[in-house]
């Protein structure tokens, strides 16, 4: 019962999304009826045609007859049109509005939902969900409309024509009903299978598509070739499996209206031989029944569609009933950053429960200071550049800027006073001019080239053939590791952020690369309280404070030449990288810079 009331719910649910074109709902509705209308007056002219143009002679009903049918096609196939067309145009604008809401739902959840789950599912939620959404809006929708009128006005004309028999026949609906209602239940289920295995398709493309430089590097063609394989063949017999179940369901019901119009030939046959029908009467009862059989078939089909729907229904509703960030809470104020100073007060954190990486954190960063944050792998400090702009709440303590609990900030100006440098560069596939302005979008011409000068990259930028309206490549493709860097460098200096977080910004970068990037990075950290997650430890020393992360607490801080005093954690740290840092100068040749 709590799955059928889901089932139901989810398909009101819907239909809500229909209620801005009410109006044109109402007419598509009003031409469907129409069009039933005129399939409910063929059997009448045919009785008519029998009983009184070729039995009685009457010439004058034959020429009636002859009119009327022209008037009725005419009627039809203008109100067939006008409601393919309404519910064609209801239904592309009931997925349009749908997928905004589901895009714009998603652009406001946390982060941490995307972190658990993959690209290509959410691409799937948005494309092949609510475009298997689309028929039951649409062609499942004037299926019930139109079938339903047929089915309703049939059966009104066969309990004029002959209501002993119409009686008869009706023993066979409870059977017909019992046999939709069990195929629909498996219909739902496979219907939530080939939907999730159409995920698994979508999110195995995105995958290997993005990640095809590391296939052919390991000369993996073959294994991922084997493993879309076997992927695509879950999709093909899940959809199989649904697409017999839909199968079974009409055959079965087209039987059982068999055996209906087998008792209404035998009944009906009888009763013209002892004179209680013409024989007119019971042609047309007959194409009523037939007209009964053939709603009840399509109703049925129509019926096991919206079972499939539904289940697309239920994942793109999964997805909206997940809670967003509250970017303007009533409790909350807006930040306006002055000075810049950031406090962590025993802050604790933990991104699955029982399973904590920060302990107790604290730290003061003064403003304008270069705060460096270092520590062996998974120390939690890429962590920290998820807490200080609220991607993660912290689960214990506080982290005031310039005294304000963050938690107290609306989480739209708070970000506004963060600027982020990450590691992994995202450009978008745009030109390169509106990655920069991505920074601030009402920024001038001369704004955008004087933050492409602060990141050294005026130069490489005029050399391209198109200049600054070079479009960049899917993720930055185009550019070089170093020139999308300074390009995310461009952007953060044209937002003019407060506070700025270097996420290990050089790691995947050359030692010439590095040099080029880094000059920006100093130039942009003036004036700003920065926080730089450190791969190269060479690159932080003349850090005001670095604080050296271990077990989910601060183990040493101080500054580089405090610390390698001391001889302890950050010693060790730095004297391995620098062995790196040799190493790599002696193995790699420099990155072509300037491509």
């Amino acid at each position: 019962m709590a799955k059928n009331k889901s089932k139901v719910n989810s398909y009101i649910r819907l239909l809500k999304y229909v209620k801005p074109y009410g109006k044109l709902l109402i007419l598509s509705v009003i031409c469907m009826i129409l069009v039933s209308a005129s399939n409910l007056y063929v059997p009448w002219i045919i009785k008519d045609v029998i009983d009184k143009v070729l039995e009685e002679k009457d010439m004058t009903m034959l020429y009636v007859i002859i009119a009327s049918i022209i008037l009725v096609m005419f009627i039809r196939g203008s109100t067939t049109f006008a409601h393919r067309y309404l519910m064609g145009y209801i239904g592309q604008s009931v997925i349009r509005d749908l997928r905004n809401k589901l895009y714009n739902h998603l652009q406001n959840l946390p982060i941490a939902y995307f972190d658990k789950r993959r690209t290509g599912e959410i691409m799937s939620n948005l494309t092949n969900d609510i475009s298997a959404l689309q028929n039951a809006m649409t062609t499942d929708f004037i299926m019930l409309v139109q079938e339903g009128a047929i089915f309703i006005g049939s059966f009104a004309a066969m309990i004029y024509l002959q209501w002993k028999l119409t009686v008869l026949c009706l023993i066979i609906v409870p059977v017909v009903s019992v046999t939709i209602k069990f195929f629909g239940k498996k219909l739902h289920s496979s219907g939530r299978s080939v939907q999730e295995k159409l995920a698994d398709v979508t999110s195995m493309l995105q995958e290997t598509i993005s990640g095809v430089r590391i296939i052919r590097s390991f000369n993996r063609t073959s294994y991922e070739t084997e493993r879309f394989g076997q992927v695509n063949q879950s999709n093909f017999k899940a959809t199989v499996k649904a697409i017999r179940q839909q199968s079974q369901l009409t055959p079965v019901v087209e039987f059982l209206a068999a055996l209906a119009i087998a008792v209404i030939i035998w009944y009906g046959g009888v009763s013209v031989i002892d004179g209680l029908m013409t024989a007119g009467e019971l042609i047309a009862f007959l194409i009523y029944a037939i007209n009964l059989a053939n709603p009840i078939k399509r109703i049925a089909e129509s019926f096991g569609n919206i079972q499939k729907s539904l289940a697309a229904a239920d994942r793109v509703f999964a997805i909206l009933d997940v809670p967003e960030e509250d970017f303007d809470h009533s409790a909350e104020k807006e930040l306006t950053v002055t000075e810049g100073r950031v406090e962590a007060k025993h802050v604790k954190f933990e991104y699955d429960e029982g399973h904590p990486v920060l302990t107790d954190l604290n730290f003061v960063a003064n403003p304008g200071e270069t705060i460096a944050i270092v520590g062996p792998s998974g120390a939690g400090k890429s962590t920290i550049a998820n807490l200080l702009p609220r991607f993660y709440e912290i689960t214990g303590g506080e982290i005031d800027i310039d005294g304000v609990d963050i938690r107290k900030a609306t989480l739209g100006s708070l970000r506004d006073q963060i600027g982020l440098v990450p590691q992994d560069t995202l450009l978008f596939n745009t030109s390169i001019r509106e990655n920069v302005l991505y920074g601030r979008l009402d920024a001038t011409d001369e704004e955008v080239w004087a933050a492409i000068r602060s990141a050294n990259a005026e130069k490489f930028i005029k050399a391209l053939p198109h200049g600054i309206e070079t479009r960049v490549g899917d993720r930055g493709l185009v550019l070089s590791g170093g020139q999308r860097q300074r390009i995310a460098i461009a952007r953060a200096i044209l937002k003019n952020p407060k506070i700025l977080i270097l996420d290990e910004a050089t790691s995947a970068l050359d030692t010439e690369s590095e040099k080029i990037v880094q000059d920006a990075l100093d130039k942009l950290m003036v004036g700003r309280t920065s926080f730089v997650i450190a791969h190269r430890l060479s690159t932080i020393k003349n850090a005001d404070q670095i604080l050296v992360l271990n077990d989910g607490v601060i183990a040493e801080k101080g500054t580089h030449d405090e610390l390698m005093a001391k001889g302890g954690l950050y010693y060790d740290l730095y004297t391995m990288s620098s062995q790196m840092n040799e190493e790599e100068s002696e193995d790699s040749s420099p990155e072509e810079e300037e491509k």
